[in-house]
């Protein structure tokens, strides 16, 4: 590797100095160009960083609530300032082509703006007594200290989801991000430091998967983590489920998805595919979102897969920082962890959508390819006909650009379809009847209905979250996120100079119920 003064990526906590081997975080359109040295945390500097915010979080949570909004409105106007190269960055380290770096960007300005909001609306409730002087009040109180530990594809945006709405209810946080995506990272916690957080409210500690397990682990048995948020695998996020439960806490889970589209009779073919190509294969399909399989109606099938087959054919791949539907994959891992999932490809299976499958190079080139063949985690898009119920690749997510395609009959059928690999995050169906629309909708077990639209494309002010194997129903973004980054507390404040005790001395006036209206 050509290495040329790379910058270091350590914890970012308050007060707490580390030292320690790094690793580098590369550039995955040109692997040998380090974009950052990374210094890994051990298990003792998370709960060091946690112990940090605990003490932070009391002062942050006695600062009024309209006075962090303020702090959220600053965030968000540095992150609108620094746009461009932290949308560059984003390319850069990860690979995510430069159109999506810049609306992921803009997601989290979004973000800012809308809870900048909040912090004047984080209301609670006056509510009646059944006694009389005596008054009932309910107050949203911070949770405390929360971890966060995000994944690599969406660097910037998915940690803000996060991190805004915590930091705006008065939580601490310390955030775990990926690794190989740390400068990213490093640079989204310099804009939120200098918005005004105070120190120690937001720690930054990059750490690889074992030091992070046993650092939550040490951490919540410690007292000093109160809550935990976690974007990642169905598979990781059970394990901290279950570390979590032991101290009677319940995190909130964004994991994996198998996400459907349903492709009707009625359906615009040309729309549903264009929404197809995006779903399935930008980001390489590398979102939690990123459609996994197309259930088409067999009386349209023919007319859909020869479009479809066409579109993939002639999409743009290649170089993040041209105009391509996808670059790389995000690291090696992930490539590596890819080519195992084209190992499900079975005989019955008909492939189509490029000239080869599997890594894109001068033995395998891709028609039409933007940038260099020989550098890179470029892989061949990868259409799957004649998937089976039974089939892995149909129960399971590959985290790639791997699409695969069945038929229905019913409506009935491919609801079941939709549901049946018990994931269930996002879900899509292209029709122009309305009832079409409600019984899917009433069927499919999905946080996330899209009509006429992509598997992908989530808005800041909207819920999301899934369910069965992709989440425990907790739910991020909008004003729904409130509930994971608070908790209720009620009042009861009794002025009446006595002990009135509730359902035993209420008073209620006596009542004639034997009355009839005369005939």
């Amino acid at each position: 590797m050509t290495l040329v003064h790379p910058p270091l990526v350590a914890p970012m906590i308050e007060g707490v100095e580390t030292e320690g081997a790094t690793v580098a975080s590369t550039n995955p359109a040109r692997p040998g160009e380090v974009v950052a040295e990374v210094r890994l945390a051990g298990p003792a500097v998370l709960v060091a960083a946690a112990r940090v915010a605990k003490v932070a979080q009391r002062g942050w949570a006695d600062v009024p609530a309209p006075v962090r909004g303020t702090v959220i409105g600053n965030f968000g106007r540095l992150v609108e300032d620094n746009a461009e190269t932290l949308a560059r960055l984003v390319t850069r380290e990860v690979g995510k082509p430069l159109a999506e770096a810049r609306g992921e960007v803009r997601e989290i300005i979004d973000t800012c703006r809308f809870f900048l909001g909040e912090g004047r609306r984080l209301y609670g409730e006056t509510v009646p007594s059944e006694m009389p002087d005596k008054q009932l009040f309910t107050f949203r109180e911070p949770v405390g200290v929360m971890m966060v530990i995000t994944a690599g594809n969406f660097p910037v945006a998915v940690p803000s989801w996060y991190l805004v709405p915590a930091l705006l209810c008065g939580n601490a946080v310390v955030w775990k991000p990926a690794e190989y995506a740390a400068a990213c990272a490093r640079a989204l916690t310099e804009l939120a430091q200098h918005a005004g957080l105070p120190p120690g409210v937001l720690s930054m500690v990059p750490a690889d998967g074992p030091s992070t397990a046993d650092g939550l682990a040490q951490a919540l048995a410690a007292g000093v983590v109160d809550k935990v948020g976690f974007t990642g695998s169905t598979a990781v996020g059970r394990q901290i489920g279950a570390l979590c439960g032991q101290h009677l806490q319940t995190p909130c889970l964004e994991l994996g998805g198998k996400n459907p589209m349903v492709v009707t009779p009625d359906a615009d073919i040309d729309l549903a595919v264009e929404g197809a190509l995006f779903g399935g294969f930008g980001t390489a399909g590398q979102r939690c979102t990123s459609l996994g399989t197309l259930i088409v109606h067999e009386s349209v099938y023919a007319g859909f897969k020869r479009r479809f087959a066409t579109a993939v054919e002639n999409a743009p791949i290649g170089d993040p920082m041209r105009a391509v539907l996808y670059g790389p994959l995000l690291d090696a891992k992930f490539a590596a962890a890819y080519e195992q999932h084209l190992g499900l490809i079975r005989a019955h299976h008909t492939v189509f959508g490029s000239t080869a499958a599997g890594l894109i190079g001068v033995g395998a080139p891709r028609r039409g390819f933007v940038g260099d063949l020989d550098r890179g985690h470029y892989y061949h898009p990868v259409v799957v006909d004649g998937l089976l119920p039974d089939d892995e690749l149909f129960r399971e997510e590959t985290f790639g650009p791997i699409v695969g395609l069945t038929t229905y009959r019913t409506l009935d059928e491919a609801i079941e379809l939709a549901n049946l690999p018990g994931y269930g995050l996002s879900s899509a169906i292209y029709t122009n009847d309305p009832a079409t629309v409600f019984r899917f909708r009433r069927g499919i077990s999905a946080g996330m209905v899209s009509v006429n639209n992509s598997t992908s494309g989530a808005e800041a002010h909207l819920p999301f979250g899934g369910n069965g194997r992709s989440g425990n129903g907790s739910r991020q973004s909008g004003r729904w996120v409130l509930d994971q980054v608070t908790r209720w507390q009620s009042v009861n404040w009794d002025y009446s100079g006595r002990l009135q005790k509730a359902q035993m001395d209420t008073a209620v006036p006596p009542a004639d119920l034997a009355f009839r209206l005369d005939a």
